[in-house]
């Protein structure tokens, strides 16, 4: 955690990160409800991708859903209960259904009753399928929520699982901006007042991207992701001293905004009086430093500021750069293998396979040919007669 000077209108202080877990129910700050989200939420904001019908149980939509994992419970129709967890959503499909229809009307009684009884957060019926009555009934005595969709259960699963993986995901919330550069996600950290806006205006006027500027929501996403997005009533909106708030969107179109990004790369912006003091800059590249954010070791670069100093062509720099690490080619430690050959005298390779003519032409160089022997003099065969 960093904590420095300034803040922003919603209360975030500099680097400062308050993450909570819903799935083991830390405290929050910014982030979902510590106990997840409610059946009714989940409804509301997934009802277009799954076009859901409340079948029975509506008195419990406000159960909430702590776990991501959606659970096929079928043997608990049969009386074996072990593993089976209130606080997972529960679904039935046609097998389930066909079973339950195969029984005679004591047995499917005792079993959907023994289900419902469990009081799981929801159950939903994939395929259309119609419910029995006596399923029904048992929701509705339980106050278990009953819902129906037309997909098939195996894409309910997949699809309810990236719903409630985002929604459920550890999150946190940072003063900063983050911007898409190059495609590469960079998170602008610094003091208040040191400029961070007003380098994001300047990448976007040369075609890049603003994601959030002041506050930025993140959120973790398997497997080692972290993603970010601008507050809600934030969104396409930066503030520029002297100008006020102003709509990116607006101003520059479509193409240059964007609703969410994963963070590739922090940079710390710091006045270039620091070099005396705490802050010690990377002069050759070869350290590695990470920003720690919910879990993940992001690459992290320290950058002075100074007047006069073209910042927005030191954050593309720093944005190719990282594109070059993440392909495998770091010119700080190609540049010191380089130098300790040299030192002890062996041979340099003239030519790195990631030489600007190398990458154009898509192949690594080639090795000189093997010379070859020059040919001799033609002589004048003559034939015999």
């Amino acid at each position: 955690m960093r904590v420095g000077e300034g803040g922003d209108a919603a209360g975030v202080a500099f680097g400062q990160q308050v993450t909570s877990d819903d799935r083991t129910g830390e405290p929050s700050s910014g982030g979902p409800d510590p106990v997840g989200i409610s059946v009714a939420q989940m409804l509301e904001e997934s009802g277009a991708q799954f076009e859901w019908r409340v079948l029975a149980g509506r008195k419990g939509l406000d159960r909430r859903v702590r776990n991501a994992r959606i659970q096929k419970s079928g043997l608990a129709l049969v009386g074996h209960f072990h593993g089976l967890e209130s606080w997972r959503v529960q679904i039935l499909g046609a097998t389930e259904i066909s079973f339950l229809e195969s029984l005679d009307d004591e047995a499917r009684v005792r079993a959907c009753r023994g289900f419902a009884g469990l009081r799981p957060c929801a159950v939903i019926l994939s395929r259309g399928v119609d419910p029995l009555a006596e399923l029904t009934a048992a929701c509705d005595e339980t106050d278990t929520p009953l819902l129906g969709t037309v997909r098939k259960s195996s894409s309910t699963i997949n699809a309810l699982h990236a719903f409630l993986d985002e929604k459920l995901a550890p999150r946190t919330r940072i003063h900063g901006v983050h911007i898409g550069i190059f495609g590469v996600g960079v998170l602008l950290l610094g003091r208040s007042g040191i400029g961070k806006s007003e380098c994001a205006l300047d990448l976007v006027m040369r075609g890049h991207r603003l994601v959030a500027d002041d506050v930025v929501d993140c959120w973790y996403r398997p497997p080692g992701i972290v993603m970010a997005q601008a507050a809600a009533l934030l969104e396409h909106h930066i503030e520029i001293r002297g100008l006020g708030i102003l709509n990116v969107k607006d101003l520059f179109g479509v193409t240059s905004v964007c609703e969410q990004m994963p963070i590739d790369l922090v940079v710390l912006l710091s006045d270039m009086s620091d070099a005396a003091g705490s802050l010690d800059y990377d002069r050759l590249g070869l350290e590695e430093r990470h920003y720690h954010l919910l879990g993940v070791d992001v690459p992290e670069v320290t950058i002075p500021v100074r007047p006069g100093r073209d910042m927005a062509t030191i954050l593309e720099i720093a944005a190719r750069n990282e594109l070059l690490k993440k392909a495998g080619h770091h010119g700080a430690q190609a540049f010191r293998e380089r130098l300790e050959q040299a030192l002890l005298g062996r041979p340099t390779p003239t030519q790195s396979p990631f030489s600007p003519a190398t990458l154009r032409n898509g192949l690594p160089p080639r090795p000189p040919a093997a010379p070859s022997e020059a040919p001799g003099p033609l002589k004048a065969s003559r034939r015999e007669p």
